[in-house]
């Protein structure tokens, strides 16, 4: 498709845009800040729980403040960039990150970190959704899209584990509050090249009052979901507290929806997620996030507590899944994104991904890296890295343009509750499975250093159960997809969109059915 591709009379010109991939920089940067933040802190946390004299009770709150204040948020923040613009939702989301960031950094108590991290979730809120909704409205080009996305992608896959690295060189060679001082640089390098590159297409704004009740229900029910399931990590799943919390955030929720489906302007147009393609979408990610974020977590312990690698040691050994995410976002799911459906990048992309975990569930503690571990990585990376690409592109294809922004929340919402679920979900499974271990082979360990071999087994035991429910996990995201995805090749037609409430005709990739 050309650059002079035809559009529709009174559609915005971005193909023209010189500046566009000067702009993909700057929210590569972002979103690879954010992703980054998400890992950087776990690896200080230690260092900065015994500085700041945080019990052990109270160290969770250094990541489930951000993770509240950030799943909550995530579709009022849409919301806001499609009212705001998404440029400015951007610059404001990237200021406020980099003055928390610095908060945290400066932290000289407890509950002075707790309240940068909850602020960081606020500003983190605000700012993915638009950086995802600006890629949205700005590359309406089939094959620039999905370059632009395949680098957008890897990014969003990769970005945690490099978090690993980065997180152990800090805090080993530095200090810990460099975890939180780092984010600083990279959010004002990217909001002054996003103030002065950026040229958001006009006429894509939602200027409808903004949904009052819609803001209040969502941001309570996703909260009360994000809080159940980390509580449940830490007190179990029978704890009155987290069964509440699932109830309240299931009636919560569903008064969302029967408030969206009434209200003339809602928070979340009940259109963007009833749609099969967007649907099975978010659906899938959120269930291959399960998967990731539960083998993040197991892997690392793996490493550094069973094979004693160092916390940069640990970073490194990441690194195969890197490489395998950015040959599978760029070289695959973009050069085959314009000429095959996205089900069949994804769905085989899913599988991919499951054989490499699959590899991992034949840990044991003599295992080597590199006869299970590297290639396990490189899978895992290669399949996810050609799932997410045309996901992250399909999740806002052909929407109106007044909904990108909360079209994009969604994608960043699922991720972020199937990371909570993950977590909390894969952590139960594995301590289930050590305990009974640990409880049938302790008693022929006659010395300590026995003892210590049993605790190790089950330790690893446990990894290897939950690693064999998450590839459970990515075989059910492939079917979902391939199931609910319907989307055939793209294709660069005009569809119709909305802006200031009146029809438009915007060039938008569609898909043909």
């Amino acid at each position: 498709m050309s650059e002079t591709a035809a559009k529709a009379p009174g559609a915005p010109d971005t193909s023209g845009d010189a500046n566009r991939w000067k702009a993909l920089v700057f929210i590569a940067l972002a979103q690879l800040m954010v992703v980054l933040d998400a890992t950087i802190v776990n690896i200080a946390l230690p260092s900065a729980q015994t500085d700041l004299g945080i019990s052990d009770g109270n160290r969770q709150w250094v990541v489930t403040a951000y993770a509240l204040a950030f799943g909550g948020l995530l579709l009022f923040g849409g919301r806001i960039a499609d009212l705001w613009g998404r440029k400015n939702a951007f610059v404001v989301g990237l200021i406020g990150f980099a003055l928390a960031s610095a908060l945290g950094g400066a932290a000289t108590s407890g509950a002075m970190m707790f309240g940068a991290r909850a602020l960081q979730g606020v500003f983190g809120a605000l700012l993915a959704p638009a950086a995802l909704s600006l890629l949205a409205v700005m590359f309406t080009d089939a094959k620039e899209r999905a370059k632009a996305f395949g680098i957008y992608g890897a990014i969003a896959g990769g970005g945690g584990a490099v978090g690993f690295i980065l997180g152990g060189v800090l805090t080993e060679y530095m200090d810990w509050r460099w975890t939180f001082f780092v984010n600083i640089p990279f959010a004002i390098v990217a909001a002054l090249g996003a103030y002065f590159v950026i040229r958001e297409p006009e006429g894509g704004r939602n200027r409808n009052p903004l949904d009052i009740p819609g803001v209040l229900l969502s941001t309570l029910g996703l909260v009360a979901l994000v809080y159940g399931f980390t509580r449940a990590e830490s007190n179990g799943w029978g704890d009155a507290m987290t069964v509440g919390m699932f109830v309240a955030s299931a009636v919560l929720l569903i008064a969302f929806v029967v408030t969206e489906a009434r209200t003339k302007a809602p928070l979340l147009p009940l259109r963007v997620i009833t749609d099969r393609n967007r649907g099975g979408i978010y659906l899938s990610l959120g269930i291959a996030i399960i998967a990731m974020f539960g083998t993040f977590l197991f892997l690392t312990y793996y490493l550094q507590i069973v094979k004693g690698f160092t916390p940069i040691k640990t970073g490194f050994a990441f690194m195969p899944m890197i490489v395998g995410m950015m040959v599978g976002s760029t070289q695959v799911g973009a050069r085959l994104m314009t000429r095959v459906p996205a089900r069949l990048l994804m769905g085989p992309g899913f599988l991919v991904a499951a054989v490499g975990m699959l590899l991992m569930t034949q840990l044991e503690i003599g295992s080597s890296y590199a006869s299970i571990i590297l290639p396990a990585m490189l899978l895992l990376g290669l399949g996810m890295g050609t799932a997410f690409m045309p996901a992250m592109s399909l999740a806002t294809l052909g929407v109106e343009p007044r909904d990108a922004g909360v079209a994009s929340a969604m994608v960043n919402t699922s991720q972020q509750v199937g990371g909570a679920i993950g977590t909390a979900l894969l952590n139960t499974i594995a301590a289930s499975a050590t305990t009974s271990y640990i409880a049938d082979h302790i008693g022929s360990a006659t010395s300590r250093s026995q003892q210590q071999l049993v605790t190790l087994e089950g330790q690893v035991h446990g990894y290897t159960n939950a690693i064999w429910f998450a590839v459970g996990m990515l075989v059910l995201a492939a079917v979902i997809v391939v199931t609910l995805v319907n989307a055939g090749r793209p294709d660069t037609t005009a569809v119709t969109g909305s802006g200031e409430g009146a029809e438009e005709e915007l060039a938008i990739p569609v898909v043909a059915h």
